[in-house]
């Protein structure tokens, strides 16, 4: 058998540095393998990602960490899902819960006996029938029991925080598992000329620091895959033709929401995230339809309470790396590409990355079959949150502007228009492998866009339509009943997890 891996380097911070290096810290604390970090404080993080989706929960859950006391010091709030505002047309909103909706009836999906009975006249709305939709609907929050005594009570939650908090809450857990920690800069990569690997890194000081395996958290620059490495990046701005971003954080006006507002705007979106101490503004844009002092314009006109930061800028092109590993470099977050956070990936990709390299860990014989077999489930994950992504802007209403104009009449990936052919059809959901967002994500969509399709599964028609009709009357009195009994977000935090203003640094 091959040697083991006993030194592993990370180069970069932030978010996606730090759980890289909780994980491996955690994961390798058995065995004889040292894990160094090596970030600059000189250099900063872009650090805007302030939302999250479910899997965040069981990652930080899977290190051990004490939840009550992550939320006190990142200043948490908990996120039911996302409020879209303005993607289908101008005045309408939908909420995209972390839920499925009812639940499947003699393993047919719920979304089937709503088909029929609105084909029947009664006009139902399918987000009456899901829990966290009615709870953020009135501002509510609670935890989902463990074992929920009935399905419709199976939901999750995520949490929005200071991505910087966070950063630094994973900095103290991997420095106490004996991560090394090393605040310097990186001034040469040095290849070793047999292999084409990556043979050690030398700092702006001379020192030489060796390793096995390296990770790349460099952010968009991809110092060690793509400036030493020259990996290949494959632009997807053919489809997702923003490709700036300001931010900017402001007083917390008023109670702070259980959900992440994205507004639609005439040139891109706007995201609103609720924090305990602040609120996280953004404004995501294409910049061949608007400059950035106009976008600059745009954010502080819409902004709630005072500013309390200047406003950060950053380009970005969406795509993604052609190789996630190339040789003994593993690029996780920025550096291994880029997707808009529309549904709060970006700390997921972080998260299954990390799960990608735990399961293939390698030793020093770096098998090329693993190699390709990480590569191929990162390229589909992507491709799958691309295509869902793409589906937000392909499928508005909007035509008030250039930008919308493009969006509705562009050419799709011939993946994402045979879902929706399909669900058009017959109301069938394509869920593949490898795809972050479930049936109950694509429906919401669907059904918000006013993708309706044409017929609905007709094994529906065993069950009598006044029984049906009295069922799902019963179902979503039983939901509104429930979500009465709730306590505000507001009251929940302050009731379980209220941070202390000295934990904001």
């Amino acid at each position: 058998m091959s040697e083991a891996i006993n030194k592993i380097v990370i180069v970069g911070g932030g978010t996606a540095g730090w759980m890289s290096a909780a994980s491996l810290g955690k994961f390798l604390a058995d065995k004889n393998a040292d894990v160094t970090i090596i970030e600059s404080t000189a250099m900063g993080t872009v650090g805007v990602g302030e939302a999250t989706i479910p899997n965040i929960v069981s990652y930080n859950k899977n290190l051990g960490l004490d939840e009550v006391e992550l939320i006190k010091a990142t200043q948490a709030t908990f996120k039911l899902g996302i409020q879209f505002e303005d993607w289908h047309k101008v005045g309408e909103q939908f909420f995209h819960p972390f839920s499925d909706y009812g639940m499947p009836v003699n393993n047919i999906d719920f979304h089937h006996y709503i088909n029929r009975a609105n084909k029947e006249g009664l006009n139902l709305d399918i987000n009456d029938y899901c829990f966290p939709s009615v709870l953020a609907k009135k501002g509510k929050f609670a935890q989902p029991h463990p074992n929920p005594p009935t399905p419709l009570a199976d939901y999750q939650y995520a949490f929005h925080f200071d991505a910087g908090l966070y950063a630094n809450f994973l900095k103290s857990f991997a420095i106490n598992l004996g991560v090394k920690h090393l605040d310097a800069l990186i001034n040469k990569v040095n290849i070793d000329e047999k292999t084409g690997f990556i043979s050690s890194v030398t700092l702006e000081s001379g020192e030489i620091i060796e390793g096995d395996l390296f990770i790349d958290c460099s952010g968009f620059k991809g110092l060690l895959i793509e400036e030493a490495l020259k990996t290949g990046y494959e632009d997807w701005s053919q489809w997702l033709i923003c490709d700036s971003a300001l931010a900017l954080q402001t007083e917390l006006v008023g109670e702070p929401a259980p959900y992440t507002r994205s507004i639609a705007k005439p040139y891109g979106w706007q995201w609103r995230i609720p924090l305990q101490h602040r609120m996280g503004n953004g404004y995501i844009f294409a910049s061949q339809y608007q400059s950035d002092e106009d976008a600059e314009e745009e954010l502080r006109s819409t902004i709630e309470g005072n500013a309390i930061n200047k406003v950060r800028k950053f380009k970005f092109k969406p795509g993604r790396r052609k190789q996630v590993w190339n040789k003994n470099c593993v690029a996780i977050g920025l550096s291994s590409g880029f997707l808009e956070p529309l549904e709060s990936t970006s700390i997921s990709l972080i998260q299954s990355a990390i799960d990608k390299l735990l399961t293939f860990f390698p030793d020093k014989s770096f098998n090329q079959h693993d190699i390709n077999e990480v590569n191929r489930l990162h390229n589909e994950e992507l491709e799958h949150i691309r295509d869902f992504l793409i589906l937000h802007y392909k499928a508005t209403a909007r035509e008030d502007t250039p930008f919308w104009q493009h969006c509705k009449d562009m050419e799709i990936p011939d993946s994402l228009a045979h879902k929706i052919a399909l669900f058009e059809s017959r109301g069938h959901i394509i869920i593949r492998e490898n795809e972050s967002f479930e049936k109950a994500s694509w429906l919401t969509m669907y059904n918000a866009f006013g993708i309706k399709p044409l017929r609905f599964d007709e094994r529906v028609n065993t069950v009598p339509l006044n029984i049906l009709a009295t069922n799902l009357s019963q179902m979503k009195q039983s939901i509104d009943n429930a979500a009465q009994q709730v306590n505000s977000h507001q009251t929940f935090i302050d009731m379980h997890c209220k941070a202390s203003m000295t934990s904001v640094k």
